[in-house]
């Protein structure tokens, strides 16, 4: 019966060997009342034929076969209250977790195997280590400092008494250049966004309205370790005090300031193609997101690279893109190789204020591109091709490639291919042409 309190067996295991057991021991006690029956059969069929017919006809049993009744009677009820005793203790019984014990874990933990592995002393370093140990800033990085009340106090001493308006005739418009404005706007972000180390303003301009100024600053968050700065611009709607102070009375969204934004110069292009051009990024000091450059011919065909044509992920969610592109970019870096990267992406209409599909936006606008080519090996879609076809055209031997068309061919099977370029292909119809059905199974 030790099963019963095994903390290994589950109850239906439990309950099917118990009702086994229970029969057999059933079926023992049978086998001897049986027997007893056959003895005492036996011995009266010995004391004559007579005495066997009156015991036949008697209206009461020997002595004998009463008292193997009462006894096996009695013997069953004890048994079978019993079982129920031990099948009420086997239900509840609990045994103790090992694991709650303290001792038990100190035991666990403390103790080394004599294993043919050695004991790795070395200490590991955590994403705390990483954070506390940011990496190394360009020069100049941090020479901005973060503007607060006592900056705005002492740039406002430095300006004339003289009054904003006199007798503030025309309360309707707004002189954005004036220097007390931006103050004001410094003054109500300080408040408005605690959070936020403000570096540094641009000079505020006229927005769509006369009482409406557009101004554009570079931030990050005060939490943040990274040397990096984020821009924004935003509309503000300026108003008057009493004493013809300015004041702000609504600030817009995020990025709303379009006219404090620095205007973007389009490239124009004579050739003809299906996708959307993009347009280069506004340059920012610090921040160094410019294309990586080929180098020679030699250089182009030593390489090896892995190219994804455009699936179906195209103008999809933002969830669904950033898993298929961190698939493409996991095989480049399996293969060894470097990823060809289309930096026209499109944005889905769940993220846009149009609630429609907008294409030809640049990929460098929304992510980090600078930390992107600094930890993995990328290379422009357009630079690509180009060098491409300038070299099938000043060799006659062809640069060699593998097309893959169908998404099941794993990465494994890819690595030890010594082609210069593997095409993944997503032609077929959706759901078949989805970048990171690549990473799906066993891959």
């Amino acid at each position: 019966m030790k099963y019963l309190f095994n903390p290994h067996f589950s109850f239906l295991q439990k309950r099917t060997l118990f009702l086994q057991t229970l029969l057999k021991i059933q079926f023992f006690f049978i086998k001897i009342e049986f027997l007893f029956k056959i003895q005492s059969f036996l011995l009266l069929k010995f004391e004559g034929f007579e005495v066997f017919v009156e015991m036949k006809d008697s209206t009461t049993d020997p002595i004998g076969q009463n008292l193997i009744k009462v006894i096996s009677n009695v013997c069953f009820s004890v048994f079978v209250f019993s079982v129920l005793i031990i099948t009420v203790i086997a239900i509840t019984y609990q045994p103790p977790d090992p694991w709650e014990s303290s001792r038990a874990l100190t035991r666990v933990f403390t103790q080394v195997e004599n294993a043919t592995f050695k004991v790795d002393n070395s200490v590991l370093k955590t994403g705390e280590d990483v954070a506390s140990s940011p990496i190394e800033a360009p020069a100049g990085a941090f020479a901005l400092v973060p503007i607060t009340e006592a900056i705005i106090e002492k740039s406002e001493e430095n300006l004339s008494n003289e009054t904003l308006k006199s007798g503030c005739e025309d309360v309707n418009v707004v002189n954005c250049s004036d220097p007390r404005v931006l103050y004001t706007i410094e003054r109500f972000n300080l408040k408005a966004f605690k959070s936020i180390a403000f570096l540094d303003y641009r000079t505020p301009v006229n927005g769509s309205k006369p009482n409406e100024c557009d101004v554009a600053w570079r931030f990050r968050n005060r939490k943040e370790r990274s040397w990096r700065k984020y821009r924004d611009f935003r509309r503000f709607k300026i108003g008057f005090t009493d004493d013809c102070s300015y004041k702000v009375v609504h600030a817009g969204r995020w990025r709303s300031g379009v006219n404090a934004r620095r205007p973007r110069i389009r490239v124009n292009s004579t050739r003809t193609s299906t996708r959307a051009k993009i347009a280069p990024p506004v340059i920012d000091e610090e921040i160094n997101d410019t294309i990586p450059i080929m180098g020679s011919d030699s250089d182009f065909k030593n390489g090896r690279y892995l190219y994804y044509s455009r699936g179906g992920d195209y103008c999809k969610g933002m969830n669904q893109y950033m898993w298929s592109f961190l698939c493409a970019l996991g095989e480049a870096q399996y293969l060894n190789r470097t990823f060809v990267m289309d930096l026209s992406i499109c944005l889905a209409s769940s993220h846009t204020s149009s609630h429609k599909d907008e294409e030809g936006k640049d990929f460098r606008f929304y992510f980090d591109f600078e930390h992107l080519k600094e930890t993995a090996s990328i290379v422009e879609e357009g630079d690509f091709h180009k060098d491409w076809r300038k070299w099938n055209k000043a060799h006659k031997k062809k640069i060699s490639v593998r097309k893959v068309k169908d998404y099941k061919v794993s990465p494994d099977q890819l690595l030890k291919d010594k082609s210069t370029i593997i095409w993944r292909q997503f032609d077929a119809p959706e759901p078949e042409n989805y970048w990171y059905r690549v990473c799906e199974g066993p891959s």
